[in-house]
């Protein structure tokens, strides 16, 4: 018997809960981390999460930007969250438009199941945040234990969401010490 424990992992959509979701961002000058995500990583990271970014990125497969506009505002990111002392282990991204046919789009699984294989998450004890019903449907897809939806305005309809927050910074107080 394998008693070796599995890691937790907080699933990140990008835009919208990462960034401001300013529609297709792919420059470094047009994005702007969302207000109290760094603390919120950190405090993740504190309670031995690993942290996984999970996101559609459908203007590449639209011809909005490209793959290396992708690659160098995700290394920007990445060194951003470096320098505030935040280990994200992957950005998971689908580059597909939504009429292509793929398994990798949210609200498909699969992005999520790659990082379970790729780091051995145990999914229910994990959390998936997104800011679209896609992303929820993507963390109960793949069978996440918790899911939370940050909402634009209120929190009237939780998007099949175990949880919902209109602030990122609220997200601590569902996932306790």
């Amino acid at each position: 018997m394998n008693s070796k424990k599995q890691n937790k992992a907080l699933f990140l959509d990008r835009d919208g809960v990462i960034n401001i979701d300013k529609q297709y961002v792919c420059k470094i000058e047009d994005f702007e981390f969302m207000d109290g995500i760094f603390s919120l990583l950190r405090y993740f990271q504190e309670l031995g999460y690993l942290l996984v970014i999970v996101t559609n990125q459908s203007g590449i497969g639209r011809g909005y930007y490209t793959q290396k506009d992708f690659d160098i505002l995700t290394a920007w990111m990445l060194e951003r969250f470096k320098q505030e002392g935040i280990d994200i282990k992957k950005v998971f991204h689908c580059s597909h438009a939504p009429e292509v046919s793929c398994q990798c789009r949210k609200p498909n699984p699969k992005m999520i199941l790659d990082a379970q294989k790729e780091f051995d998450i145990d999914l229910a004890s994990s959390c998936m945040i997104g800011d679209k019903k896609s992303d929820i449907d993507a963390g109960k897809n793949a069978k996440v234990g918790k899911t939370i939806f940050v909402s634009r305005g209120d929190c009237d309809d939780l998007k099949g969401a175990d949880f919902c927050v209109s602030n990122i910074k609220d997200i601590a107080k569902i996932i306790k010490r």
